[in-house]
């Protein structure tokens, strides 16, 4: 699947990036939010850096994960500011600067961003093998809606799903999304 994502090219990633952040930014669900955990994204990932400014400008609660390795744990951190409230972290990934950036709860958390390798139309999801995401969705409410932002080549007819892992509640795509909720497929138009 990275070989998929990695084949896509910088300049087509980054067109599709912007046709799902829009889609993103146009749910029912974004509006309805007061905070939103997105992450950061790093290699040929969905790129989050315009949606994650989208959710600051839009007045939102922002809330970002950091890496904490000798814990194995993911801890969420309240963020105003991307630039300089952002350091490199594990694997190189930019996380929260536990100095700045007040540790957050997510039980607070209405819409959480996660990422992925790859999805299928029953929104199962698999991820990079580190179980963080799994255990992130554990810790919020019922109510808060997990969406994967992905690129359709990402979405495959099946996956071996294991006990762990967790299923978001909406993949979004640049041609449409599918829900877990009602199992169906949205054809985006335009």
């Amino acid at each position: 699947m990275l070989s998929v994502r990695d084949a896509l090219g910088c300049d087509s990633r980054e067109q599709l990036s912007a046709a799902i952040t829009d889609s993103l930014l146009a749910l029912p669900e974004f509006a309805a939010a007061r905070i939103v955990a997105g992450y950061v994204s790093f290699g040929s990932e969905f790129d989050t850096e315009a949606f994650n400014a989208a959710v600051l400008a839009s007045g939102k609660g922002l809330v970002l994960p950091r890496i904490d390795r000798p814990r194995r744990a993911m801890i969420f951190h309240s963020v105003n500011e991307l630039q300089e409230s952002l350091l490199p972290g594990v694997w190189g990934i930019r996380e929260p600067d536990p100095l700045a950036c007040p540790r957050a709860e997510l039980d607070d958390v209405d819409l959480m961003l996660v990422p992925g390798l790859a999805f299928t139309s029953r929104c199962e999801r698999l991820g990079y093998g580190g179980g963080f995401y799994d255990a992130a969705i554990d810790l919020t409410q019922p109510r808060a809606i997990k969406i994967a932002a992905a690129f359709s080549s990402q979405v495959v007819d099946a996956l071996l799903v294991e006990p762990h892992d967790r299923i978001v509640d909406m993949v979004v795509t640049e041609n449409g999304s599918y829900s877990s909720g009602r199992d169906s497929y949205v054809k985006l138009e335009g």
